[in-house]
């Protein structure tokens, strides 16, 4: 049978990887591209914009050729990306002219003050959802077009285009004939009006960031092009669906209806909750964001972003030297019943949701002279479980109901002593579903959808538990180690920005 298969394309912050699914949403053939992290600064992120292209293509290429896959046979694609890392390049020579700034780059953090200071904190959360923060893309687009020599000139002129890794990506694969991003992604870059759902006028004239850089808006399930054909052997596939990773994951977690919520576990730690069609405000420091659009229907989610998770595990590792793999983070820590009183806040980059603090730095607590790097480990793990349930609590507040179920992916969630640990901080059903793979999921489920591959009353058959965690902590212990998690958060941060409740 024809176009029997969809490619997920899904470009992460460590990796560009390529996942073909079948028409049961399975995964038949995969492949994977490391991508090179650098740190020219303390506090700078980059990514080379042109490995990532040639990293994606590589991985599908791969992917379609270990699986013996055709071309031919792929009916539709879906694309899946890191949000908020953003690129600017030529549009004549398609040449970017800086490196990608990556979502974790705090450089723009005196850029996010002084607009926090020309009093738009409120403008920006009103029109856009978001908070001011060097995590979004606005500044860091300012920031490229202030920085290199010529750059805002040549922006003037519409010589330049910039976007998120979704439109570098559907820019190359249409060898430049769509410049465009999807509402998840474009709701991320603190320019987005979530009323008019178009680029806001008022915020690109703050940050003077012209018009015409910007991609076209479009729906997450649409038709966005078609592919070059020599970049899939003389074959050209439709491009269905675009969705930043974290609304993907929602979606491929099938949480269709308001209430539910996924949690996924990578560099860092993303939580959403569906909110339905209804914008739900924060009052708790979290963000309201957009889950996906399809036709004329938009539907919104509230999100909390924890900002180091698996980049901790990886501190373990290539930081200390304390581990060879991450999964021997488990077996050292299974070798103690406790952290014993140690607590490891891994603010590496600043606090995220609730928190908001760019400034909050790492640090270590409890420490006595009984403490041995499987302590620290633990405690490492265990800071994973207490930044989620920071977030939780917040949304539970925000949405006005209790969560029952949490579903959880990533690369973490293969450590069932975290996801019991993540059980008994929350007193909630832990789920780790079957597919681990669920943010590339969600692009083909959404792709297969747009495509009618499959209707959304099938959708949800598709990814089922495969172990639930249930809390087994009493209340007591429970309540008492969130609280001294709690006192070390704020030890780590100014005393002069405490913006949260005690």
């Amino acid at each position: 049978m024809s176009n029997q298969y969809i490619l997920a394309l899904d470009q992460g912050t460590t990796s560009s990887r390529a996942i073909v699914f079948d028409q049961q949403a399975r995964p038949v053939a995969q492949a994977q591209r490391t991508i090179r992290q650098s740190y020219p600064q303390p506090g700078w992120v980059e990514h080379d914009g042109v490995e990532i292209w040639e990293s994606q293509l590589a991985a599908v290429q791969e992917a379609l050729h270990s699986g013996q896959i055709n071309p031919e046979q792929i009916g539709s694609i879906g694309i899946t990306n890191q949000r908020e890392t953003v690129l600017v390049w030529d549009r004549t020579s398609g040449e970017p002219i800086h490196p990608a700034i990556v979502w974790q780059d705090r450089r723009t953090a005196s850029l996010c003050e002084a607009l926090k200071d020309r009093g738009l904190a409120k403008v920006v959360t009103d029109k856009t959802g978001l908070l001011i923060d060097a995590y979004f893309s606005a500044t860091k687009i300012a920031w490229i077009l202030d920085h290199i020599e010529g750059a805002r000139e040549k922006a003037n002129r519409g010589e330049l285009l910039a976007g998120t890794m979704d439109t570098w990506l559907i820019w190359k694969l249409t060898s430049g004939q769509v410049h465009a991003t999807d509402v998840t992604n474009a709701s991320r870059t603190m320019l987005f009006n979530l009323d008019t759902r178009d680029w806001d006028e008022e915020l690109l004239s703050e940050l003077q960031i012209p018009r015409c850089i910007l991609p076209t808006i479009c729906m997450s399930g649409h038709f966005y092009g078609m592919t070059d054909p020599k970049w899939l052997n003389g074959v050209a596939v439709p491009i269905h669906s675009v969705l930043g990773d974290q609304q993907a994951a929602l979606f491929g977690h099938t949480c269709l209806e308001a209430g539910s919520a996924k949690n996924t576990y990578g560099t860092g730690c993303f939580i959403l909750m569906n909110t339905g069609s209804e914008r739900v405000t924060s009052t708790h420091g979290l963000l309201t964001t957009v889950a996906w659009g399809m036709g004329d229907e938009m539907y919104y989610a509230l999100e909390g972003s924890v900002f180091v998770a698996g980049a901790a595990i990886q501190w373990l590792e290539e930081g200390l030297g304390w581990i060879d793999e991450p999964a021997q983070s488990e077996r050292m820590a299974s070798q103690v019943p406790t952290s014993d009183g140690v607590v490891v806040v891994p603010a590496f980059t600043g606090l995220g949701a609730p928190y908001w603090d760019m400034y909050a730095r790492g640090a270590i607590f409890g420490l006595t002279r009984g403490t041995t790097s499987n302590h620290i480990v633990r405690a490492t793990l265990e800071s994973l479980a207490y930044q989620s349930r920071d977030v939780i609590n917040a949304m539970e507040k925000d949405a006005g109901m209790p969560l029952q179920e949490l579903r959880v992916d990533g690369g973490a969630v293969s450590n069932d002593l975290l996801m019991q640990f993540q059980a008994d901080i929350l007193g909630a059903v832990v789920t780790r579903t079957e597919t681990g793979e669920t943010t590339a999921l969600g692009a083909a489920l959404l792709a297969g959808l747009v495509s009618e591959v499959w209707s959304k009353e099938q959708l949800k058959q598709f990814n089922p538990a495969e172990r639930m965690f249930q809390p087994l902590m009493d209340e007591e212990k429970k309540e008492e180690l969130y609280r001294v998690w709690q006192d070390a958060v704020r030890r780590t941060m100014g005393w002069e920005q405490h913006h949260f409740e005690s």
